[in-house]
């Protein structure tokens, strides 16, 4: 088997030292793209070179290596049925079922022949085929593998720091029957950089999908490169045919910009801008800005035009010194136009508009702000039927509960302080441009306990002065001081408790049950002008008091056999009763009345008139298995629950389901009766192999309207999916129908008129 010349097994020898080179930079851990060498055990050393074949010969520096041909170095493989190296030079060129491996960038290949030079790192390769580890991504919205990066070419080049592989295909499928493929003429590959495909054609199966002139695919693990967008089309009801496409400006490594336009072929085009940076650690923004330039629709013989633009601004920066500002401005036109061509039930139904920014400070228990802030509420897509309230600015000084006196007797002392400029602007309302309001707050709390028992009184001030007010219905320039004091004591009483063997539907070994109960008394004076405020916000809202407020709570506290205790069932019952049923001449019967009492005990308004107690508030929740919460209101004065509102969640293998149902039975005064219905049912998720589908709809009862529905089916396969869409729209101004698509490449991303925002899973 060997020759006389060696034995069968060579020991590593040393080849001629390489030139000297420069260290290159340390690495930094802080680059997330940077590749880190890791030693591999029982690898060669750094100038080694491992040589070992069945039978060995050689000619002056060149060594005839044959059967199971073996060459090695600290971070790549060769191997081949011969192999003839050449130690000067470094050349290897390999016969018979070559097989070659990067230890660095994990890539394997496969061919009949090839050339190799170990030093620089440079070859050919011919009918080759290999793979290369996939970046695995997991993030919501993107179809995931485990599959290396599968390719093979009639040859194929290694230079340097790249691969160039011609005449071939890559795909991530599992191979001989790839479900894509990506072909083209050649791919240039530089390894966790990027790969450009040149004429490229995507293909699904032996179909031909599209064809670009230049395919670019970033490996970097946070990629930011230049390009157009993968273009799409589509078909809507309402809009006509669809077809986009974007472009997206790496500019530097802080600052990018996204831009699309989509054409509706029977309304006109859509733009879409997006701009972020980061200006320097602790500074940073984004914009977007969203806008239709619509030909219109036509109702009832007249040209509706329902285009509009939306934008939003966000933005924070670190002023230094405990010194933070930050920003969020969102504009719209109009509530038409959102409802008319968001692709949001949620955004659709969303009636408000929010802009606040503000400088902040806190130190100790003190915090201080400068707030700018801008509120939009519109009534009804209606021109200018909105409710706006600025503040333009406000200043904030506020303290947290601070102990000021210690010992048996504790004292607590608080503040909430404010002084800015307001105004307020309806169809039928508008104050002066600039209302001022000062508003003083500070409040003292004490605690004493006893056997069990927790009493907790505090007396507080609030002074507020108003440079404008409302006489006999009517903005008035005088001014209002509104003088109150408001005593609270709070009683908790001991909860009571009981350990019992816990139930199978519970769960776990041991239940424990308890029971809470807790009495506030609310007495406010000196809040009598309440008809003369202008409501600006819930600071408004305080008037007189004089009310008893009374809660019991009951819980469920599982405990399971490894220790571990989790509260899987709530119940929590309160009421208040009112002493004063007028609260001070502030509710007027015959119309709707929202003051700060019935604000804390229930979001649904139920003062139409004086009364002498509130409606049983309750609140359920479950927490085992499946998520349940029922919130809901009993009016003991009509008899009736006046609203409620329940959801579920669950899951079981393979299924899901969400459901939820609100309703109001309420005086007209107060707000209209409703009657809703959602549901979810779906079946798989976004990685499962196989059929995945959803349905979700909500259905209004009190009109018998489907408002919006949505059906999506899936199919995954090992390496890529398949999602078809169908959307309905029946609310407002909007009757529509949609149909959407997206194809979906493992590891790599999503294709087609399906938005990931758009999709259930």
């Amino acid at each position: 088997m060997g020759s006389s010349a060696f034995p069968q097994t060579n020991p590593p020898f040393v080849p001629p030292p390489p030139p000297v080179s420069q260290p290159g930079p340390p690495p930094n851990a802080a680059n997330p793209n940077q590749r880190l060498r890791v030693q591999r055990p029982d690898a060669p050393g750094a100038n080694d070179i491992l040589a070992i074949a069945d039978k060995q010969e050689t000619e002056g520096s060149v060594s005839h290596m044959r059967g199971h041909a073996h060459l090695e170095t600290t971070d790549r493989k060769l191997l081949a049925d011969e192999i003839d190296y050449d130690e000067d030079t470094g050349e290897a060129e390999a016969r018979g079922h070559v097989y070659f491996e990067n230890f660095i960038e994990g890539d394997k290949l496969r061919c009949d022949r090839g050339k190799y030079n170990i030093r620089t790192e440079t070859g050919i390769f011919y009918d080759v085929n290999g793979t290369s580890p996939a970046k695995i991504i997991a993030r919501p919205g993107l179809l995931t593998t485990n599959n290396p990066f599968y390719f093979q070419g009639k040859w194929a080049e290694r230079k340097e720091d790249r691969y160039v592989l011609h005449d071939g295909f890559v795909t991530d499928c599992k191979v001989p029957r790839p479900w894509w493929r990506l072909t083209a003429p050649t791919f240039d590959i530089i390894p966790h950089d990027r790969v450009i495909a040149y004429h490229a054609v995507f293909h699904i199966r032996q179909l031909p999908l599209f064809y670009s002139p230049a395919f670019y695919k970033s490996l970097k693990k946070t990629p930011r490169k230049s390009g157009f967008l993968t273009p799409h089309a589509g078909h809507s009801s309402r809009y006509g045919a669809i077809l986009g496409i974007g472009y997206y400006w790496a500019i530097n490594r802080s600052y990018d910009m996204l831009y699309e336009s989509q054409y509706f072929s029977s309304r006109g085009f859509a733009h879409t801008f997006d701009f972020r940076g980061k200006v320097k650690p602790g500074t940073d923004f984004s914009f977007n800005l969203y806008g239709v330039n619509d030909r219109g629709v036509t109702i009832a013989d007249t040209v509706q035009k329902q285009g509009g633009v939306l934008f939003s601004f966000n933005g924070r920066s670190d002023l230094g010194h405990g010194w933070e500002a930050r920003g969020q401005v969102n504009y719209l036109s109009s509530f038409l136009f959102r409802q008319s061509f968001t692709e949001s039930f949620h955004e659709a139904i969303f009636s408000e508009s929010h802009s606040v920014g503000f400088v902040t400070k806190h130190w100790s228990t003190f915090g201080f702000n400068v707030v700018v802030e801008r509120g939009e509420e519109f009534q009804s897509v209606a021109p200018d039927d909105k409710v706006l309230i600025r503040k333009l600015p406000e200043v904030e000084f506020v303290s947290r509960e601070r102990q000021v006196v210690g010992g048996p007797v504790p004292v607590w002392f608080s503040l909430e302080s404010s002084a800015g400029f307001l105004d307020r602007t309806q169809p039928d309302f508008q104050t002066r441009k600039f209302v001022d309001r000062i508003d003083v707050n500070p409040r003292v709390t004490t605690a004493f306990h006893f056997a069990g028992f927790s009493l907790m009184p505090s007396f507080a001030v609030r002074e507020t002065s108003y440079g404008s007010s409302i006489r006999d219905t009517l903005l008035s320039g005088e001014d209002v001081l509104r003088s109150a004091r408001e005593f609270r004591i709070e009683l908790v009483p001991p909860s009571l408790a009981r350990i019992y063997n816990s139930p199978k539907w519970l769960g776990g070994e041991k239940v424990k049950h308890v029971i809470e109960a807790r009495a506030e008394y609310v007495f406010v004076d000196g809040a009598r002008d309440f008809s003369r405020i202008i409501r600006f916000d819930e600071n408004d809202l305080l008037s007189d008091r004089n009310e008893l407020r009374v809660s019991v709570g009951n819980r469920l506290f599982v405990k399971n056999s490894g220790g571990a205790v989790n509260e899987v069932l709530s119940w929590e019952v309160s009421q208040s009763r009112y002493f004063d049923p007028t609260f001070g001449g502030a509710v007027i019967a015959g119309q709707r009345n929202v003051v700060e009492s019935a604000a804390e005990l229930t979001g649904f308004a139920f003062l139409n008139g004086p009364r002498n107690y509130s409606p049983i508030v309750s609140v359920l929740r479950y927490q085992n298995r499946v998520n349940l919460e029922w919130r809901t209101d009993y009016d003991p004065l009509h008899a009736n629950i006046s609203n409620s509102g329940i959801s579920a969640d669950m899951r079981f293998s393979k299924y899901f389901i969400s459901l939820g149902h609100n309703q109001v039975h309420s005086d007209p005064v107060l707000s209209p009766s409703s009657n809703q219905f959602r549901g979810l049912f779906g079946v798989g998720n976004e990685n499962k192999r196989g059929w995945n589908a959803a349905f979700s709809a909500y259905y209004d009862y009190k009109r018998g309207i489907l408002e919006f529905a949505t059906t999506q089916v899936s199919y995954n396969t090992d390496c890529c999916g398949v999602s078809f869409q169908y959307r309905r729209f029946n609310i407002g101004t909007r009757d529509e129908s949609q149909y959407r698509v997206a194809f979906a490449v493992s590891n790599v991303g999503t294709f087609g008129t399906l938005k990931k925002q758009e999709r259930i899973f």
